[in-house]
């Protein structure tokens, strides 16, 4: 299995495909493209035997190009990732983070195949296979992209709790760069099961996680907020601004993935009972401080008392 990280932090587990399922997807594609453009080649020439041997020339290689190039990257483009190879073997071309593959990552894949299969029959991309950890031709390293298999059952999702609705927005500021992926997994990770851990090894984990996170920020973690707090409000941070980049500058009120329904009851962070030794954090469910305003005093002519102030 290969995990792949998404924007939202989540991570993909997938199957990168092997070289046997790969070679026969590839030997599928060549038998339907030679198919193809030995019968295109026929009635080519036959349709242009009048034409000098230049010319002649001239339509062979455009052939060749765009029937055993061209329709390929178009084929990879328009599905997807799915060729009639890798559609018949259960294979997919996916991007390094999971997502889809566009026309430059089909473009890049085919003009390299041109080389690593066709002109050398598949030796380069063999051996480039065989050498890779995930089973990587040199046009999938080139173009930034994975063959995975897509027949692989799909465990239970996870959802990573809403922050409290006070700390939503606090670190718009924070510069989320160079957080690795590595440490986005666990802070995922501690998110999702906070409520199945000891209080104490939970409130020490989160402590350890808001530190690096920190590190990574280069900003210090608020020490108002606990930690498990901290760590889900930056996380909602990064899932917001990669919303606001995917649908617009609509979307930045966006809810954060698993986030219960409106008005239901909200996540419990640890902070509220602290560990022997550690400092008691607020209350992450409690309501922002409102005003402490003094009731007005009536004056003497006003008579009682009614809770009533006129207007000036």
């Amino acid at each position: 299995m290969s995990e792949l990280v998404t924007g939202e932090a989540v991570a993909l587990e997938l199957r990168p495909a092997k070289l046997p399922s790969r070679a026969l997807a590839v030997v599928i594609d060549l038998i339907v493209a030679f198919t193809v453009y030995i019968v295109v080649t026929m009635g080519i020439v036959a349709s242009t035997a009048s034409l000098d041997d230049a010319a002649a020339a001239a339509v062979a290689v455009a052939t060749f190009v765009l029937v055993l190039v061209g329709v390929p990257i178009a084929v990879e483009t328009l599905s997807h990732g799915r060729s009639l190879g890798k559609l018949a073997c259960g294979l997919r071309v996916v991007r390094d983070d999971g997502g889809p593959i566009r026309f430059r990552h089909a473009l890049v894949r085919g003009a390299v195949g041109v080389v690593e299969i066709l002109m050398t029959f598949g030796v380069v991309a063999c051996i480039a296979s065989l050498v890779s950890e995930r089973g990587r031709r040199l046009g999938d390293v080139f173009a930034g992209t994975l063959v995975v298999r897509e027949r692989v059952p799909a465990g239970p999702a996870r959802f990573v709790p809403p922050p409290p609705p006070w700390l939503v927005g606090r670190f718009a500021g924070l510069d989320l760069s160079g957080v690795p992926d590595g440490l986005w997994l666990a802070v995922r990770s501690y998110l999702t099961r906070m409520g199945q851990l000891d209080p104490q090894v939970g409130w020490a984990m989160a402590e350890r996680l808001a530190g690096d996170l920190a590190a990574c920020t280069g900003a210090p973690a608020p020490r108002d907020v606990p930690p498990a707090a901290y760590l889900a409000a930056v996380v909602h941070e990064r899932q917001s601004r990669d919303a606001q980049r995917a649908f617009g500058g609509g979307a930045a009120g966006v809810a954060p993935v698993g986030a219960g329904p409106v008005g239901g009851p909200g996540p419990v962070y640890p902070g509220a009972g602290a560990p022997v030794g550690q400092p008691a954090g607020p209350a992450v469910a409690a309501a922002p401080p409102t005003l402490d305003v003094a009731p007005t005093r009536p004056r003497e002519d006003e008579g009682p008392g009614t809770g009533f102030v006129p207007p000036a």
